[in-house]
């Protein structure tokens, strides 16, 4: 079967969302890096989410789901099958002291609702480029705070489409790891308990962090946040910082000179030169230190 001929059976089912060939998913990542998806899936409702997993899952064609793309290098080769794109699955809604939130829905959006209905426990998430589904799946966290802390349980599809609801003790949540990365799941929504907090005490503290985030991440430069996980007993920020690697990189592509776990596209970066300099600060922080970054981003797609 032929991309087209998906495009053609997916539009029976996909009638609010938006269905696209050939599109360029370098409009779709934090790091504006990646060639075309075949097809690019945005669904409008979670019964559409569902009917493209299923039909992906039932004629054997490779899915990918993208989030909102800000964990995520795409190679320039771009990405061969379906790409599911959960953007319109943006809903938050808060009934006291609970808040159920839709996959597509940002992390960052979520916390500002909760704080503007006096809702603490989330202000850690003040500053997380990525949107709920991602967030699930690597259980975020910033500022001594993870989604862990907070959740009360999961909508997920599996990769067959079946539908189920996990628990916290189910999602199996822990270092940017959850059963749902281990399995493949597809996030639907999710749910929090957070606590009625003091309003003053709430918008300082989100101030704070989104002034910390501010001045000490690259934000004016496309990036895929932080490259690499923390390893045990050091900061990678700082091992690469120590490397001399502020300011290197290649291509387009370079280590931050305002944070050195942040590589940014400085420069109409290609996807190689991202990937080039992931390898070349792995290779230096294992020669001088003796230490294995493991990567935080997702590498997808064909060279």
């Amino acid at each position: 079967m032929s991309k087209h001929q998906w495009f053609d059976e997916l539009q029976k089912v996909i009638t609010i969302g938006t269905l696209k060939v050939d599109e360029p998913l370098c409009k779709y990542t934090m790091t504006k890096l990646g060639g075309v998806a075949d097809l690019l899936v945005i669904p409008g409702t979670t019964e559409e989410t569902e009917a493209t997993v299923r039909y992906a899952h039932e004629r054997e064609i490779p899915l990918l789901l993208l989030g909102n793309g800000s964990n995520m290098v795409v190679r320039d080769g771009g990405v061969r099958g379906i790409v599911l794109h959960l953007a319109k699955l943006d809903t938050i809604r808060i009934e006291g002291t609970k808040v159920h939130a839709e996959a597509g829905a940002l992390i960052i959006d979520v916390s500002k609702q909760a704080a503007a209905a006096s809702l603490t426990g989330i202000e850690f998430a003040c500053g997380i480029p990525g949107s709920i589904g991602g967030a699930m799946a690597m259980n975020a966290g910033a500022y001594g705070g993870e989604i862990k802390d907070i959740i009360i349980q999961a909508t997920v599809l599996t990769q067959s489409g079946e539908r189920l609801v996990l628990s916290k003790e189910e999602l199996e949540l822990g270092y940017r790891q959850s059963i749902i990365a281990k399995e493949g799941y597809y996030v639907l929504s999710a749910d929090f308990q957070l606590a009625v907090g003091d309003q003053e005490a709430i918008d300082a503290k989100v101030a704070d962090l989104t002034f910390q985030r501010e001045s000490k991440q690259p934000l004016e430069y496309p990036s895929a946040g932080s490259v690499f996980k923390r390893p045990p007993g050091y900061f990678a920020g700082k091992l690469i910082q120590d490397c001399g690697l502020q300011g290197k990189g290649h291509g387009g592509a370079e280590v931050s000179l305002k944070h050195a776990g942040f590589i940014i596209n400085k420069n109409n970066a290609t996807a190689s030169d991202y990937i080039q300099t992931i390898n070349m600060v792995k290779a230096e922080v294992k020669k001088q230190f003796g230490v294995d970054l493991e990567l935080e981003v997702k590498i997808v797609g064909e060279e």
